[in-house]
């Protein structure tokens, strides 16, 4: 995609750890109740223009990362993995912090 506006990779943020970036938004409406439901915290944050992009035209192709604290990562993981594991559902990009 775009280096220079961020689409490749994920924000980077040392308190947090991404998860995973979700390009369909079924599959993120999935990944967040299941966290809900685990009561694990979580950001979600779309990439580039996302969320104007998605508030003009319904949708956004940039993707939406998902990330937990450091301590969660290993549970959540685990609670996501049937979901991460269904090829091109996400992409799964385990930053070391």
């Amino acid at each position: 995609m775009d280096r220079i506006f961020g689409l490749d990779h994920p924000a980077n943020d040392t308190s947090l750890t991404h998860l995973c970036t979700f390009h369909d938004p079924v599959s993120l409406s999935i990944a967040e109740e299941i966290l809900n439901d685990a009561e694990l915290p979580f950001l979600k944050k779309e990439r580039g223009s996302g969320g104007a992009v998605r508030l003009i035209t319904g949708f956004q192709s940039f993707g939406t990362d998902l990330f937990v604290r450091p301590e969660d990562a290993e549970k959540a993981t685990e609670l996501l993995m049937p979901l991460l594991t269904d090829e091109g559902v996400a992409d799964t990009e385990q930053e070391e912090q």
